[in-house]
């Protein structure tokens, strides 16, 4: 492209002026999102306004409104909280209060706003933005802004971004912070689990959600708790009874650990507040456990955010600028939302409304109605863990057994997705055997019949407790199909990663040699390197991209009492760069070296001469990340040579090769909510099946699509045939053929300050709300 084009495409934002402020309760993440619209609005030539202390700066302003450069947001992605301040401002819900902000933004020449924040401060954008003609008038009249003026800033526009660990505005899969505000609470259940068992304790954990009940009800899922408040749906009358019974259930099969989480506004069928209290004393009296309640409150808004709510707030920033960038007169208010993968703009007001009903059908006790309103991801996760913490094992047996095995390197999560497959399976009466290291232990004979409480504890677990290797089936086929004979396997669920897909799909090109293998057969995706054909998301790959994330941080931080030092880090990944690029956004690094996005040495040299300047100016650090084998030559050595020598005098290189700590440590939140629903999801596919393939006492199934790969694709879980994936795999790379992150490539480039062209980017599309286009939490 022309240098003269692409400088047109870079001054698409020349003469506009936008604001950016935070407001309401701080949540993680809204640093990042404060970071990407300040550089996306300079990046289109806009000027820049932040607005210190939220409304009330808006109100005061002065130095409250400041212009702001590049380097006003550096090195702030990995900070909680809001650094330009929030506060709440009563002056801002009068016309006098909102007549003082119109004039402030009027002497800045400030006709563009994004709010960032719950759904009170967006709509009270939405009534500034209506009044904003007649305030004009209102000034004019006043003599405090000439006609010539109004005319000028004739329209407001208005963007909002939702801020809340709530998880309580419809219309948005995500809102930001809610993924770091789940982090702190299985933070405190997981050191709560070592303590508990150690005493043979129950612990009441109270958790935020005044009104909304996702926090509660995601970390009841994620830690496998016996019993679950949420304002959504109140216990039935006699609930007292059921749950010490439940209670007495566990401790007796041999829990040392009771787990009751409680949503702050839990509440009756009559509407009288349930307190963690009054459970923990009727814990005591009625079973005589030693109890202990933790009321977790500001903790959850606190911390660094995670990965997902840095790169969820760095997309909905971008898109922000882009929203206010083509508004038109006609143009409603909107908010950013996040849709699958995608960003989507929906009309602001819209979305209030929604969220609005939730707490009007709860205040009618229509709680089942309040369910559906909240989404069907909300839904979906009341009835997962409805059928996992409330069901027992079947009275009757199946006809059917199946196997459950990890195959490939261990990822974060496997342990979850095993735990809910062995509980549904037994719950629908089937034989369920566990299979130790994977395709070589069902060679072995590493076979065992697991029950109800053997995968007691599992979910916070990482690494694969059952054991895993990479041994494909074709080095033992014979005998893998002689243990499927004997052990009676009608069923395969394969947990792990390129390996678990490439062998489900040899077996079942082995099926017309071998009669035995005509069983149905389940691929869950799980693997750090985010590689497997059929999902947009691994097991693993969340908890691996916060590994790489807070090792980068602490690399960042290690250099803030050095003169300008720039950090080569490796992660790993195989030829895939997803946990390259999404971490690279997380931290804000320079570059992120991939094999899907080909470099030449010209685009080495850039990219230093990037740093180069980049450390002339107050910045010290650089990072560069290099995905392991993204390029043959360019090795990791290679551009710590190039960097150093090129960089000679103006800054000095260090090598971190972060290596298997991407693959420890304990599985994220969502993590260990994903394992637990792709096992269920599996296990009633693959019951499913089996009923269907079931003939005269037999299970006969050849056909494709009873061998699937299960996985997230775009919003929906699909099963996609391991036949029909093998015409979209890479299978010299170990790559799926097409890969939906590489479009978040031009994101990490542009938030870095290099030259791209805005043709490249893809806007968000305008929607439409209704009563069903709600959260999705994360995908499904």
């Amino acid at each position: 492209m022309a240098a003269a084009e692409l400088e047109r495409l870079r001054m698409a934002g020349a003469g506009m002026a936008i604001a950016v402020l935070t407001s309401g309760g701080d949540a993680q993440g809204m640093n990042a999102a404060v970071r990407a619209v300040t550089r996306m609005g300079i990046y289109v030539g806009a000027k820049v306004f932040l607005i210190y202390e939220g409304y009330e700066g808006l109100v005061e302003g002065g130095d409250n409104i400041k212009q702001a450069n590049w380097l006003s947001v550096s090195n702030i992605i990995q900070l909680g909280g809001t650094v330009i301040g929030s506060a709440r401002c009563k002056a801002f819900t009068t016309r006098a209060g909102r007549l003082r902000a119109a004039r402030n933004l009027v002497e800045h020449g400030i006709t563009n706003l994004c709010v960032i924040g719950g759904d009170g401060s967006l709509t009270g954008a939405d009534i500034f933005r209506s009044e904003w003609a007649g305030l004009l008038e209102e000034l004019v009249r006043d003599g405090q802004i000439s006609e010539e003026v109004a005319r000028k800033n004739c329209r407001l526009n208005i963007v909002g971004l939702v801020g809340s660990i709530d998880n309580d505005f419809c219309g948005t899969d995500m809102t930001i912070g809610t993924d770091s505000a789940l982090h702190r609470i299985m933070e405190v259940v997981d050191a709560i689990t070592t303590t508990a068992q150690s005493h043979q304790r129950t612990f009441v954990l109270e958790v935020m959600g005044r009104h909304c009940g996702y926090l509660a009800l995601v970390s009841g899922l994620a830690s496998g708790a016996d019993w679950l408040f949420i304002p959504e749906s109140p216990p039935e009358d006699g609930w007292e009874d059921l749950m010490c019974e439940r209670l007495g259930e566990t401790r007796s099969r041999g829990s040392r650990l009771n787990i009751i989480i409680i949503a702050e506004g839990a509440i009756d069928r009559s509407g009288k507040p349930i307190t963690s209290n009054y459970v923990k004393d009727l814990v005591v009296q009625r079973l005589g456990f030693d109890t202990r309640v933790t009321v977790l409150g500001h903790v959850q808004r606190g911390g660094t955010p995670s990965a997902f709510d840095r790169v969820l707030s760095s997309k909905m920033g971008m898109e922000a600028v882009m929203a206010l960038l083509e508004a038109t007169p006609d143009t409603p208010a909107c908010v950013v939302s996040l849709s699958g993968n995608q960003s989507v703009r929906l009309p602001l007001m819209e979305c209030v409304q929604v969220t609005k009903d939730v707490q009007k059908a709860m205040d009618e006790k229509r709680f089942d109605e309040a369910i559906q309103l909240r989404g069907r991801s909300f839904e979906n996760n009341w009835n997962i863990y409805k059928l996992l913490a409330h069901q027992k094992p079947a009275q009757e047996k199946s006809p059917f057994s199946m196997a459950i095995l990890n195959v490939g390197a261990p990822a974060a999560g496997m342990n979850a997705a095993v735990r809910s497959a062995v509980r549904i399976g037994i719950c629908q009466g089937h034989t369920v055997y566990v299979v130790s290291d994977g395709f070589e232990g069902l060679a072995k004979g590493q076979v065992r019949e697991v029950g109800w409480h053997d995968v007691a504890g599992w979910l916070g677990r990482g690494g694969s407790m059952l054991g895993t290797k990479r041994t494909l089936p074709k080095t033992c086929m014979e005998k893998i199909v002689e243990n499927v004979r004997k052990f009676n396997i009608q069923g395969l669920l394969v947990i792990g990663g390129f390996e678990a897909y490439e062998g489900v799909l040899q077996l079942v090109e082995a099926r017309g040699q071998y009669e035995e293998l005509c069983i149905v057969m389940c691929v869950i995706p799980a693997t750090i390197s985010n590689n497997v054909p059929g999902t947009d998301f691994s097991l693993g790959s969340d908890t691996a991209v916060n590994a790489a994330m807070e090792s980068c941080d602490r690399i960042k931080q290690s250099a803030s009492g050095t003169k300008r030092r720039v950090f080569i880090v490796e992660t790993m990944g195989g030829y895939c760069g997803y946990l390259s690029t999404v971490t690279g956004i997380a931290v804000g690094a320079d570059a992120a070296y991939v094999y899907e996005d080909p470099f030449t040495i010209h685009d080495l040299k850039a990219n230093v001469e990037h740093l180069t300047d980049k450390m002339k100016t107050d910045i010290q650090r650089g990072l560069v990340l290099r995905n392991e084998k993204c390029h043959e030559h360019y090795t990791t050595e290679f551009l710590y040579n190039l960097y150093s020598s090129e960089g000679k005098g103006i800054f000095d290189c260090r090598i971190n090769v972060l290596g298997h700590l991407q693959q420890g440590g304990a599985p994220t939140p969502f993590d260990r909510n994903y394992g637990t629903k792709l096992g269920v999801k599996a296990v009633l596919w693959m019951s499913e099946k089996l009923q269907q393939v079931y003939n005269k006492g037999r299970v006969f199934a050849n056909s494709g699509d009873t061998a699937c790969v299960i996985g997230l694709r775009k919003k929906v879980v699909a099963f996609s045939p391991v036949t029909e994936l093998k015409k979209v795999t890479d299978f010299e790379h170990r790559l799926p053929q097409e890969q939906w992150w590489l479009n978040l490539r031009l994101m990490l480039k542009m938030l870095a300050n290099y030259q791209i062209s805005l043709t490249e980017y893809i806007s968000g599309q305008m929607e439409h709300v209704t009563r069903r286009t709600l959260s999705i939490e994360k995908g499904f």
